[in-house]
């Protein structure tokens, strides 16, 4: 019965190609065998964890059990190669290519500017090439589901689903109004200037063929049919066994209780690889038949424990259409929590057996299989026995009564009864692919034709270490009549029986015992809708009218958008790019994977891994570190650490970090040393191999902490105008009041990579990095090597993605590989996992601001008073330049004639934060919008009047003494209010807040301004280098890297006007040190205006010396006056520079002018909340942005949206996890949220303002990277109206804090009701919580 020895073959297809293994480990995944063994780097690690999508392929197989080839997406980073016996792969290069022909999934998402950075691309082609195999004409509804398990970081999603909007049926661009009146492709015509809507033309999309798409291999087809025999892989430490009939498997876990069976390995892959857990057996039961088995029976329907949830969908769902309505009440509750578990990819592969026996607390389908009492039945050896999942079946944290050798076998899920109802309902932080806060199952029977109660089971998960019963609330409303009485009766009863403990795992104590009665009320008005419905005699009332909105199930309208840019004068040449929606120039590229990012870049002979060893611990002394234990692992090559730093191992922007930490260890996550081998998994587990015992110090964790013991970095800013005393005499009112800004992870999708190749001679090192600062990670190299910088050169070719995540702190990992690299003589490699990167990289400086505001009764601002504190974290870094920015942003777009405001950093054992897209200004608005809204409040005035009223105009002189000139912010903000319709929707507003109780619509419209410069004044400074070759062919190279945000585009569009050659002619390599040296780091939205200019300049040089030449010839062609000069001796290379003028403030002084200029836009927002859950949704948001005369719509709408999409992130959703030791908690994307396809608003409208050139930069065009993301506090202070409308009901109606982000968590909190007041907090100080506000 032992596995054979001599080792199995696994036969499987890639992309139409046999692949025959015969020596296969079992640890190895999908993803690492693509990548590493067939060099098919087209599908990306984004996180490691089936959480971003970006990994997915497509996986085909024959089912024999219901005779036909299926095709499903699976996340490549977790599916394991050995369960690839007899299955066909799909890799997006295996669809199509720019050498032959891009498939449509990948021309469409290039072509409708649906790939930015092009990290996430190859994994979200995959789904949508996946779901065409299946269904050639889908509807716009089943794309939109199936991208629910992949994120973008860049695009907003809006083009994405724009491009792929053309595959559906129901297609068209706004629902299909037919290019009717209604259409959004009709350009509003003006008879001066053309305004478009069309970002791309459909029309020239080549047709889907599904005939041509390639063939199931035929060999796994006649495979199918012969007998399996049992297969067993043995790698390293893993044994993977897989049986082909059930007497074999029991056989096995009599041999093996301890074995673990795994069918998609979306729970023990997780395990494995974050949990540091290690199974050396694994068996896998997906061939056998029993238990892939499907039945009907007389009393349910019986599941195999093998059927993935994909499968176990749609029987339920067959079943719901054919069967009675009163039997499939449970089967939709099943249905239900489906259509929100995990992404498509993770329902594909993972098994309903999986889902049980993991015993998860917080299981989606645990509290409905319970409350249902679903039985299971278990197998072994000695036989088979049904057990009823209730009460006694879990029986502690991930335990349950299942003995060693026994294994699931199938789940019955009951059919209901006449008089039966059921419901469940699941509350998380995001909707789409996101484990539950507070999930339940809840079923009630009433004797016949009454309403009086028979059975009830209220089933709860994240409300104990298990999924539980509430036995004692069940019991007591046994035999009641479903009433009022039974309904406060029950609530009072749930909220003494689900209690939880202060400090208890997972955080949000008041909000998960909130949410038990909510759902309990939501569960009660639903029954009490069907009692009738159903013509049942109740003694209560009916439902009150405006109550039923709260028994809606969350349904989803289909997207609707437009995008508004000015289009090109009449007149313009044909090939004169500049202002036309260019299409980014790596798009199909990215589209078809062939786009090279640094950990694509083919493995050097010799080449060695290097794993991070970081710190545990957030304060402490080492006292030793010991890598004898790593040394046993094979592979090991080597352990760095500081006394293997050639040079110096001080670093940092401010000189005050280390490469290694020597002594002392100042934040958890602190890099300590690094561990070499010859494979990534190696060298992982060599890292955690190595011991290091610490001397515990006190750790200083939050800004409060820091406030408490005064621990600030020097340098404390402060900015004052006017007399703030008086203005203060002279108001009507004062408020004081403070506002807390979360801090957010960049979550950019390539995480922090670098590749370092010694040269072997005079120190000589080339350095392939992600980074969007070449300049400083040649600087620390060189100093960390003890070289000086003429040695190092940086390679930059893209980023996947940055947002300020890469400008300096890609420093701290790309030292050490250097120094790995320098002591070895080896190229070495590193790319970070995602947790390891959310641990150790920094994100947004969390905000607390306090203000004092005094201000007229009709709302105009007089005086104001603030006081702002950052989280700096253990370094200085950036966060004196954040400090000053916000500074700079106190006033958002308001005239306050008196202002004093001081910013103090705050020094804390926290890795040190960075910079962020919006780089402090967005939390400087931010504390703005809080003390405008609540002065609104306090005059009960309108807040867009207010905020009106106290609008810059022309010629204003803003707090730091700068004149606005150009000021286009009044026409943004008509134009916002005109096309918003904002005063109609906000009376329907109204009239919609009367009519329901439980759901709330809010409206708000924010302005921004924001300062375009870096606040340092000589880093507004760029070069160029243009080479003209003799074919007539350009390549140019600036000092600006590509991150996604399309500025390499844009360079090839400048240089092409100034030129006069087509954009064809013009190729950008890559960013390198020893093409243009000390480049400022690519940051702060000056980019395209300063490498624009620079490229301008050496253009112009060219074009001077070959003046003469065109003079001789006018009527030649590019190419002959290249030939010409080249054989008159005449230069064609040139180098460009440029720096803006005249910028430099003094803070001491409060003069000079910090901008060169500024970006102006306006936003309004309509959300919904659901005051039970503190669920929101986004209807509608309408931009208008100001970015002067763009040169490229596309790419800046593009801008827009990502940016407002990243802000919505960032003030809804978004929330980092520490301990109160300064543990982060939330590492990847299962824990930390990022607005996913189903987080943009509805409908989602932006436009460009017309006529508005800037003469400050290239071409009349403005920055508009950072600017719009603050406009996404349109969507918060949407929900801040929405939740003072639910307090209103509630009878509270003085202002209130809301802290961002505006979780569901804080939605919730602030709509006080009866049901908060029935969970009062804990005093703080009582207890110890799970997590702080940092």
């Amino acid at each position: 019965m032992a596995p054979n020895e001599a080792g199995d073959e696994l036969v499987f297809f890639v992309n139409g190609k046999k692949v025959v293994e015969k020596n296969v480990d079992p640890e190895t995944t999908l993803l690492i065998y693509l990548r590493r063994k067939l060099g098919l780097c087209g599908t990306k690690l984004g996180c490691g964890e089936g959480g971003c999508g970006a990994c997915t392929v497509m996986i085909s197989k024959y089912d024999p059990f219901r005779k036909k080839i299926l095709h499903h997406t699976a996340n490549a980073c977790l599916f394991p190669v050995c369960a690839l016996h007899h299955v066909a792969v799909t890799t997006v290069e295996g669809i199509g290519n720019t050498k032959s022909r891009l498939h449509p999934a990948q021309e469409r998402i290039a072509k409708s500017h649906g790939s930015q950075c092009g990290f996430c691309t190859p994994g979200i082609v995959m789904s949508m090439y996946t779901l065409l195999r299946n269904n050639p004409e889908p509807h716009m509804e089943d794309i939109e589901d199936a991208f629910q398990g992949n994120l973008c970081r860049c695009t907003g999603y809006r083009p994405i689903l724009e491009g792929y909007r053309t595959f559906a049926q129901n297609g068209g661009c706004c629902g299909g109004k037919a290019n009717g009146l209604g259409c959004c492709m009709n350009g509003k015509e003006d008879s001066m200037t053309m305004t478009s809507s069309s970002l791309f033309n459909s029309s020239e999309f080549q047709p889907l063929d599904p005939t041509q798409e390639p063939i199931f291999p035929p060999e796994l087809m006649t495979q199918s049919n012969k007998h399996q025999k049992q297969m067993c892989f043995k790698g390293e430490r893993v044994m993977w066994i897989q049986p082909t009939t059930l007497n074999e498997l029991v056989a096995l876990k009599s041999q093996y209780p301890n074995a673990k069976l795994v069918v998609g390995n979306t729970e023990v892959g997780i395990e494995m690889r974050l949990k540091n857990l290690l199974y050396p057996v694994i068996i896998a039961p997906a061939w056998i038949p029993e238990m892939n088995a499907v039945q009907h029976t007389e009393t349910g329907v019986t599941i195999g424990a093998a059927c993935t949830l994909k499968s176990v969908e749609e029987v339920m769902r067959k079943a719901v259409a054919d069967l009675p309505p009163y039997k499939t009440e449970i089967f939709k509750a099943v249905l239900e929590q489906l259509r929100w578990f995990a992404g498509p990819q993770i329902r594909n592969v993972a098994a309903i057996g999986g889902n049980i026996m993991t015993a998860s607390p917080i299981s989606d389908l645990n509290p409905v299989l319970m409350a249902s009492g679903s039985k299971l039945t278990l197998v072994s050896k000695e036989g088979k026995r049904t057990v009823t999942m209730d009460e006694k079946f879990f029986t502690g944290y991930r335990k349950t009564i299942v003995k060693p050798e026994e294994i699931l076998l199938s789940v019955e899920i009951p059919y209901s009864k006449k008089g039966e109802y059921f419901s469940a309902f699941k509350q998380a932080s995001r909707r789409e692919d996101d484990i539950a806060i507070v999930t339940c199952g809840m079923r009630v029977l009433f004797h016949d034709g009454t309403s009086q109660v028979k059975e009830i089971k209220l089933s709860y998960g994240g409300m104990a270490p298990t999924t539980v019963l509430a036995l004692k609330t069940c019991k007591e409303l046994t035999g009641r009549d479903w009433g009022e009485k039974l309904l406060q009766d029950a609530c009072r009863l749930l909220s003494a029986e689900m209690d939880l403990s202060p400090s208890a795992p997972g955080g949000m104590v008041d909000f998960r015992r909130t949410l038990t009665l909510s759902f309990f009320f939501k569960f009660y008005l639903t029954v009490l809708q069907k009692l009738s419905k159903s013509g049942t005699k109740t003694m209560s009332e009916p439902v009150p009218s405006n109550y039923i909105s709260a028994t809606e199930l969350f349904h989803k309208d289909p997207i609707a958008n437009a995008q508004l840019f000015q289009e090109v004068p009449k007149g313009q040449a044909v090939e004169d790019m500049v202002g036309r929606p260019l299409v980014h120039v790596s798009a199909a590229k990215q589209a078809s994977g062939e786009a090279v990012y640094c950990d694509d870049i083919p493995h050097y002979e010799n080449e060695l891994y290097l794993t991070l060893v970081t710190s545990t611990k957030a304060h402490a002394k080492i006292l030793s570190v010991d890598a004898s234990e790593a040394q046993s692992v094979p592979g090991f090559v080597c352990f760095v650490s500081a006394k293997d730093v050639p040079g110096s191992n001080v670093t940092g922007i401010a000189n005050d970090e280390t490469v290694f930490a020597k002594d002392v260890v100042t934040c958890v996550g602190h890099i300590i040393g690094a561990v070499l081998a010859d494979t990534q998994e190696h060298s992982r587990r060599a890292a955690k191999a190595v011991k290091i015992k610490y001397e515990e110090l006190k750790p200083i964790v939050t800004i409060q902490e820091a406030i408490e013991k005064q621990s600030f970095f020097k340098d404390i800013k402060r900015i004052k105008k006017g007399d703030v005393k008086k203005g203060f005499e002279e108001s009507d009112h004062i408020l004081e009041g403070e506002m807390y800004i979360g801090g957010q992870e960049h979550f950019y999708l390539e995480t922090h990579c670098t590749l370092a190749v010694p040269k072997g001679e005079e120190g000589e090192m080339e350095l392939f990095v992600s980074t969007q600062n070449p300049m400083k990670t040649q600087e620390f190299a060189a100093n960390a090597l003890g070289v000086p910088s003429n040695r190092i050169v940086v390679r930059v070719k893209r980023m996947g993605g940055g947002f300020g995540g890469k400008e300096s702190r890609s420093t701290i990992l790309t030292s050490v590989v250097a120094v790995a690299a320098f002591k070895t003589g080896r190229a070495v490699r590193c790319m970070l996992d995602r947790d390891e990167d959310m641990l150790i990289s920094g994100g947004r400086h969390p905000f607390l601001g306090r203000y004092k505001v005094g201000f007229m009764k009709n709302g105009k601002v007089k005086s104001l008073e603030v006081s702002y504190y950052s989280n700096g974290g253990n370094s200085i870094d950036l966060s004196h330049g954040v400090m000053d920015r916000a500074l700079l942003h106190l006033d958002n777009s308001y005239n306050i004639p008196n202002v004093s405001s001081v910013g103090f950093v705050c020094k804390t054992n926290l890795p040190s934060n960075t910079a962020f897209r919006g780089f402090g200004g967005p939390q400087g608005m931010m504390i703005a919008e809080c003390w405008m809204s609540d002065l609104a409040q306090k005059c009960g005035l309108p807040p867009e009047e207010v905020r009106k009223l106290n609008l810059y105009h022309e010629g204003d002189t803003t707090h730091f003494n700068q004149k606005l000139e150009g000021f286009t912010l009044q026409r943004c903000w008509d134009e916002c209010l005109s096309s918003s319709s904002y005063h109609a929707r906000k009376k329907l507003i109204e009239e919609f807040n009367k009519q329901n109780r439980w759901k709330k619509r809010g409206m708000s419209i924010i302005p921004t301004k924001f300062g375009i410069s870096f606040t340092v004044p000589f880093l507004n400074q760029a070069g160029a280098l243009v080479h003209v070759y003799t074919d007539g062919s350009v390549l140019l190279t600036h000092g600006g890297t590509e991150m996604g945000q399309g500025l390499h585009t844009k360079m090839i569009q400048v240089a092409s006007r100034a030129l006069g050659v087509p954009t064809s002619k013009i190729y950008i390599s890559e960013t390198s040190t020893n093409t243009v040296p000390n480049t400022s780091p690519t940051a702060a939205s000056v980019s395209a205006d300063i490498n624009g200019m620079a490229v301008h300049n050496a253009c112009q040089t060219i074009l001077k010396r070959l003046e003469p030449i065109k003079q001789s010839n006018p009527k030649g062609s590019w190419e002959d006056w290249i030939k010409t000069a080249y054989e008159s001796c005449v230069s064609l290379s040139a180098t460009g520079f440029y720096r803006i003028p005249d910028v430099g403030y003094n803070f001491e002084k409060n003069e000079g002018k910090p901008f060169s200029y500024f970006s102006y836009g306006v936003a309004c927002s309509e959300v919904e909340i659901d005051c039970l859950t503190g669920d929101h949704k986004n209807i509608r948001t309408d931009i208008v942005m100001d970015v002067g005369t763009s040169l490229n719509p596309a790419i800046d709408i593009g801008q827009i949206e990502g940016a407002f999409v990243q802000g919505i992130g960032l003030f809804t959703m978004e929330e980092l996890r520490y301990s109160p030791e300064g543990n982060l908690y939330t590492r990847g994307p299962g824990m930390y949220k990022i607005p996913a396809f189903g987080d943009i608003p509805t409908e989602f409208y932006v436009s460009l303002l017309r006529d508005c050139p800037n003469s400050k930069a290239v071409y009349s065009s403005k920055a508009v990277g950072e600017p719009p993301l603050f406009l996404s506090a349109s969507v918060f202070y949407a929900i801040k109206d929405a939740i003072y409308s639910a307090r209103k009901d509630s009878g509270l109606t003085e202002v209130f804090r809301l802290d961002s982000p505006a979780t569901p968590e804080r939605i919730r909190n602030a709509c006080v009701d009866i049901f908060t007041k029935m969970c009062p907090s804990a005093e703080p100080g009582t207890f110890k919580p799970w997590c702080v506000r940092v």
